[in-house]
């Protein structure tokens, strides 16, 4: 920082010594230390709170290219999802139209193999058996639920009332 010699520095104390006198100079040159040392650690200070300030001014930069990336990231995956959705929908309604165009075909093709004996083939699995199938769900016995208690409970039949003497 400063361009001293020692050779500089030896006529500083030198002069010093006779200016101060050898009772004084101890004193002066440890206060004259102490004062160094705290001009040095506060410069060390100012020069750690500047770094951190520009860390974080260079985090804060950071944090908010990450959440511009973020929005824009969600915005194309919504489009995505509206498309496909959009596409589910379209091609939900051609298989639609082309079942109901194969319905014709088909019950043609029933009553030409069968006589018209058998019109419930066109839909294997009447209303009631689907219902029934949904109501009572298969239960193994030897199986141990574990959801048992999740599921609401059915209400024991009820014995009839047995037949009076009178």
């Amino acid at each position: 920082m400063f361009e001293i010699s020692f050779g500089e520095i030896l006529l500083i104390g030198v002069v010093a010594l006779v200016v101060l006198g050898p009772e004084r100079l101890p004193t002066v040159a440890r206060t004259l230390g102490a004062l160094v040392g705290r001009a040095q650690r506060f410069v060390a200070t100012v020069k750690a709170d500047i770094q951190q300030q520009a860390n974080l001014t260079g985090l804060n930069e950071l944090r908010q290219d990450i959440e511009d990336a973020a929005q824009s990231f969600k915005g194309q995956l919504d489009s995505e999802v509206r498309g496909v959705r959009e596409a589910m929908e379209q091609n939900g309604a051609e298989l639609r139209a082309l079942a109901d165009e194969a319905r014709a075909p088909v019950g043609e093709a029933v009553n030409a193999i069968h006589g018209g004996l058998q019109p419930d083939l066109l839909d294997p699995l009447p209303a009631d058996v689907e219902a029934q199938a949904e109501a009572a769900p298969v239960k193994d016995e030897n199986q141990l639920d574990l959801f048992d208690d999740l599921l609401p409970a059915k209400p024991a039949p009820q014995p009839a009332d047995p037949p009076s003497l009178r």
